[in-house]
């Protein structure tokens, strides 16, 4: 339908926003004077927006529709953002830039994920989900070899200022082609239910803790760190990290699809998102015990990190099936509030850490020490997902 394309393509703008600062890394650096620190703030405040949007989002979503909360947002604060993006001159106006966007970009999957549950079978909710990702990662690809060459022919002042136009008329799509769904019966703001009230669902708090921090290695390796690893540790330019970064948003595009109909072939949402993230678990590990020696090595890594670390449809639709029809808005915008908030609340410890523990002499110590974090963050988080009851495709 129109309007599920129009929301495709302003979730692909989502995709590109949170990953373009790892091939945009070196000529902020040099413009900006920022640092990695400074990076780590930037892309931590857009996911931070982004998950503190969540809340008024379910609310809009449930009492306004998907039309108006995800066009009006992503067209004042998207599009807004990325023309405060285009006239910064100071790490500060990125940072804040970042987070305007951030707002923006919040509505977008989960008005896509509200028509889905609305108006398909719960069955197919993952399939959907996971193929609607996997369109939207082509952001993740545009944002690195094709922006690796748009910043080279135009500069990142020109290409943020076509960014801030077109994603203004991707939220006048929005606005025009999206078509609310009727509300569920009793769904009105008082007979609703509260964020409360699915916080004392038991079965959400043993899959929160993955949904918290199982996007948060691929987001954080592919949306920010690659491009410093990279520069810092393999002495690679714009272009060369731009090469690795569109293979692993490949690999997240793709790895997307993959999941989809898994949880079906299972019938097990469980043992699909388990599998996935104990292979992203392993990477991680692979790198906390030292950077390879070989850039080879090193993006092979990073691509498999890519495919198996975009289990987020299979885990959304496994704690959704816990999640009472009527409240679906909210139940949605709450799980995304912990998946990204998970990735914001990394990537800043990240920037800690790997300021912290890095020095100019020996970089490669202070990404050490930001995979030891990631690894040893994962592993409790499957621990506890462990304990949760799985919800099959076939019970739907």
């Amino acid at each position: 339908m129109p309007g599920i394309a129009a929301l495709c393509v302003a979730y692909l703008l989502s995709q590109f926003y949170r990953s373009f600062l790892a091939v945009l890394s070196p000529v902020l650096a040099i413009d900006l004077s920022m640092t990695p620190k400074e990076l780590a703030m930037a892309s931590g405040a857009w996911f931070a927006a982004f998950a503190l949007a969540q809340f008024p989002i379910g609310y809009g979503l449930d009492t306004w529709g998907p039309r108006r909360t995800a066009g009006i947002l992503h067209g004042v604060a998207a599009g807004g953002g990325a023309a405060v993006f285009a006239m910064a001159t100071t790490p500060t106006e990125i940072i804040i830039a970042m987070a305007l966007i951030g707002v923006g970009c919040a509505p977008v999957l989960m008005a896509a994920f509200f028509l889905f549950a609305r108006n398909f079978s719960a069955r197919g909710f993952a399939t959907l989900g996971s193929t609607f990702i996997a369109v939207g990662t082509l952001g993740n690809i545009i944002g690195s070899s094709p922006l690796a060459w748009a910043i080279n022919q135009y500069g990142w002042h020109l290409v943020a200022w076509f960014l801030c136009v077109f994603t203004t008329l991707t939220a006048l799509a929005v606005l025009f082609l999206v078509r609310d769904p009727e509300r569920v019966t009793g769904s009105g703001p008082n007979q609703n239910g509260s964020y409360l009230a699915l916080m004392k669902i038991p079965q959400l708090w043993r899959i929160f803790p993955l949904i918290l921090l199982g996007y948060g290695v691929a987001a954080g390796v592919r949306g920010l760190w690659a491009g410093p690893i990279l520069r810092d540790v393999y002495g690679y330019d714009v272009t060369a990290i731009g090469t690795v970064t569109f293979y692993m948003a490949v690999a997240l595009s793709v790895g997307s699809l993959a999941y989809g109909p898994m949880d079906r072939l299972l019938n097990s949402r469980k043992i699909v998102a388990m599998v996935g993230n104990l292979v992203v678990l392993a990477c991680a590990a692979w790198l906390a015990m030292g950077l390879p020696v070989s850039v080879t090595q090193t993006s092979v890594l990073f691509v498999v990190i890519g495919f198996f670390g975009t289990s987020y449809a299979v885990l959304m639709a496994h704690g959704k099936a816990f999640v009472p029809a009527e409240m679906t808005g909210r139940g949605v915008t709450l799980m995304n509030f912990f998946s990204i908030g998970g990735v914001g609340l990394l990537q800043w410890l990240g920037g800690y850490v790997v300021t912290h523990y890095g020095v100019s002499s020996d970089p490669q110590a202070g990404y050490q020490a930001l995979f030891i974090v990631y690894a040893a963050t994962l592993a409790v988080a499957l621990v506890i997902y462990g304990f949760a009851r799985d919800s099959k495709p076939s019970q739907a």
